[in-house]
């Protein structure tokens, strides 16, 4: 079976920890597909906001972003009550988009890596927009 094989980050700037509920669960009792994306969603949440942004908002007032693809690479199962540790960075960013990486992992091993690839928009006029320099600029700024 072909498949998209990511590689993971040696470091990750933006972590928080998140203890899995049955919400982030599928029906065959682990984390799926679609909760996974809920849980890599979490990441660049917290990402954003750890930069005083939001997906709606890069710093000039008027560009978000809008995704473009997923790629998950699952390696081994989540379950209820489990205590992961979501990690994300931001790999590439070029004119109008960028690409974010996570590597969610349980007890130090890895359980999934995952990339998002997003298309700065600017919502108010519904075309896509240049990456505004404020957002370079608190990212530059930031060391973890």
């Amino acid at each position: 079976m072909p498949r998209i094989k990511l590689t993971e980050k040696e470091t990750y700037r933006f972590k928080h920890e998140h203890i899995v509920k049955i919400s982030n669960l599928n029906q065959a009792g682990h984390v799926g597909n679609a909760q996974m994306a809920d849980l890599i969603h979490d990441g660049r949440i917290t990402l954003l906001k750890s930069l005083g942004l939001n997906e709606l908002n890069l710093g000039d007032g008027k560009t978000g972003i809008i995704m473009g693809d997923l790629v998950i690479n699952f390696k081994s199962e989540i379950f209820y009550d489990d205590k992961i540790l979501i990690e994300s960075d931001i790999a590439e960013i070029e004119e109008n988009s960028i690409r974010f990486c996570h590597r969610i992992s349980k007890n130090g091993k890895t359980a999934a890596v995952a990339e998002t690839g997003f298309v700065a928009f600017d919502y108010s006029q519904r075309k896509i927009a240049k990456i505004p320099e404020i957002f370079l600029q608190k990212l530059s700024q930031y060391n973890s």
